[in-house]
């Protein structure tokens, strides 16, 4: 494509980042260009940023019905799994299964927790509560 058809369809992250695409110039040398969004990608995002949605909303759904503990919430609205988690934390993968359980999620040490809320880049109360606060 040539580098005045790049496309600038302005999407969510448009207005945060943009990204490198090549094109060809007036001289048919390829270069580089900024590209703010096309069609296709945004709603491939919209479609993935949906499907988070629903997870969390279904996470935050689990822990009210007292099937999971706040972890799984805090671990869907952040992205992470298991393993990533474990890496933040030091505690192992089948540790971290375990303490997705309520009954051992609310017996845990405060330095436990206190681990999982600097994971999770919240405070404790927040992450017992369920607290989203976004400054």
């Amino acid at each position: 494509m040539k580098k005045d058809e790049v496309p600038q369809d302005l999407s969510s992250l448009g207005k945060i980042t943009q990204e490198i695409c090549y094109a060809t110039d007036s001289s048919g040398k390829y270069v580089t260009a900024l590209s703010s969004g096309w069609e296709v990608k945004i709603k491939a995002l919209d479609v993935a940023w949906a499907d988070i949605e629903k997870r969390i909303e279904s996470a935050k759904q689990q822990v009210l019905n007292k099937q999971a503990s706040p972890l799984l919430f805090f671990m869907e609205y952040r992205l992470m799994d298991i393993s990533i988690l474990a890496d933040y934390t030091g505690f192992w993968k089948w540790q971290i299964k375990r303490h997705l359980k309520p009954k051992v999620f609310h017996q845990l040490p405060a330095k436990k927790l206190e681990k999982y809320a600097a994971a999770f880049n919240i405070k404790v109360k927040d992450l017992k509560n369920m607290i989203i606060n976004e400054d």
